[in-house]
């Protein structure tokens, strides 16, 4: 796409729709799509349409704030407090199309609808809007977004991995939750449910129809939207995520420690923390366990019981940190752990986290599924363990409690993609979406 370089308009007027924006929201495709919001900037004018959930407001209420980060970025918040299972909303999307005609856009980049509403897509196109979209994990093609299943049909197999979309499938092994629970009213449930969420996929083909172009951050998630989902290939492009390498500099150790694994992200099943807590408790000899992520509530107080229960010697120990923010993350997280450990249970994409320690030449240890394995080389830049096994994680783990010089060793390789071990840079992976966009401006699109 170099070649459409001549054709970029000397500035654009960039929407970004993103689910969440930090530090409301402080996940992986809300951080992302605030670093790419701010190199945006340097060169063009960048609005953020995004959500807020405040019980306190009315519904849809708008309102417009600069990022606290950088006001070049101008924020517009939505109130989505109560119907945030829905996925389309008649009222968010005529307030969406009012924004457009107001600031008159030359493309959006969708980066997540999910608790927004996916019809926001024809009023782009309906204004003859380009639209690009980041596909960030599985949403389009499993209404749950992680291909987990909340009630399988063995129940001692806690949140099992689905082997793919089918309606009624998804009624009564996720969308049960809603059912009545009388068993005579099952059937009826089931029925209701599976039409629902063929409606629902009826629908979100025909939101696929109306983008331009998919960007997929990983070649694993690439081949899934192609292959199992049946997006056209000339409409997807691969195109790892970029970073403000600057904020991921000067990491220094702090001296005295246990050898520390460090664990970054939210209190929930699906990210194996569970998995995680279970595996450092088998460990042998001196180890720590550091925990970063905002606390939710009794799932948190559960794990600190969980991590409790788990250890029997003084020479290992967890600590629930605090949040932290991600452009201090070097200071407030990676200067205080040895590795960092991704124990996912989904079939995570890219997970942002790897990149970042990466480039600060900390090692990680995660699953040898998904994405997760495509930016992790088993004992190159990291370890690998078998998804979904706490046993094959702590063998991992000891690995590095007994032999620290070999986490250092791999540590230090870095980003295997690269010949000097960086991660992409932000800069230069935001001229790279431009070219996306401009590609779509250009006469000849």
């Amino acid at each position: 796409m170099s070649k459409s370089r001549q054709l970029h308009p000397t500035h654009m007027r960039i929407l970004q729709v993103i689910h969440g924006y930090p530090m409301r929201y402080n996940a992986g495709s809300e951080v992302y799509t605030q670093g790419l919001s701010h190199a945006l900037a340097e060169r063009h004018e960048v609005h953020v349409f995004t959500r807020q959930e405040n019980a306190f407001l009315p519904e849809y209420a708008m309102r417009e704030e600069p990022d606290p980060y950088n006001p070049r970025v101008t924020l517009h918040v939505v109130n989505m407090a109560r119907a945030r299972d829905r996925y389309r909303h008649a009222d968010l999307d005529n307030s969406f199309a009012d924004l457009l005609a107001r600031i008159r856009p030359d493309v959006v980049h969708v980066g997540h609808l999910n608790h927004l509403s996916t019809s926001l897509v024809f009023e782009a196109r309906n204004q003859r809007i380009p639209i690009v979209f980041t596909l960030h994990d599985y949403w389009l093609m499993c209404p749950r977004g992680q291909f987990i299943q909340m009630y399988p049909a063995d129940p001692s197999d806690v949140w099992a991995v689905c082997d793919g979309q089918r309606d009624r499938k998804c009624a009564v092994r996720c969308y049960a939750r809603y059912h009545s629970g009388a068993p005579d009213e099952f059937e009826d449930d089931a029925i209701y449910w599976t039409g629902w969420v063929r409606r629902r996929m009826a629908h979100v083909r025909q939101v696929c129809q109306a983008v331009d172009v998919f960007i997929a951050p990983s070649q694993h998630l690439l081949r899934r939207f192609r292959d199992e989902f049946g997006l056209p290939p000339d409409k997807l492009i691969y195109l790892d995520y970029g970073f403000h390498r600057e904020r991921l500099t000067g990491r220094a150790r702090s001296a005295g420690e246990p050898f520390t694994f460090g664990y970054i992200g939210t209190h929930i099943p699906a990210k194996g923390i569970q998995h995680l807590i279970a595996a450092f408790g088998k460990l042998s000899g001196d180890a720590a366990l550091r925990i970063w992520g905002r606390p939710r509530g009794s799932e948190t107080d559960s794990l600190v019981n969980m991590a409790r229960k788990s250890l029997e010697s003084a020479r290992r120990r967890v600590e629930w940190m605090t949040e932290y923010e991600n452009q201090h993350i070097v200071q407030e997280v990676f200067d205080r752990c040895d590795a960092i450990v991704v124990p996912s249970i989904w079939d995570e994409n890219s997970p942002l986290v790897i990149h970042e320690a990466l480039q600060a030449r900390v090692p990680v240890i995660t699953a040898d599924h998904g994405g997760m394995a495509e930016y992790v080389i088993h004992e190159r830049n990291g370890l690998l363990f078998a998804h979904r096994d706490p046993e094959s994680l702590a063998a991992q783990m000891q690995r590095f409690v007994e032999d620290p010089e070999l986490a250092r060793r791999l540590g230090a390789r870095g980003y295997a993609q690269s010949r000097d071990g960086n991660v992409p840079d932000m800069l230069k992976h935001s001229l790279a979406v431009e070219d996306i966009y401009a590609n779509l401006l250009s006469p000849a699109a």
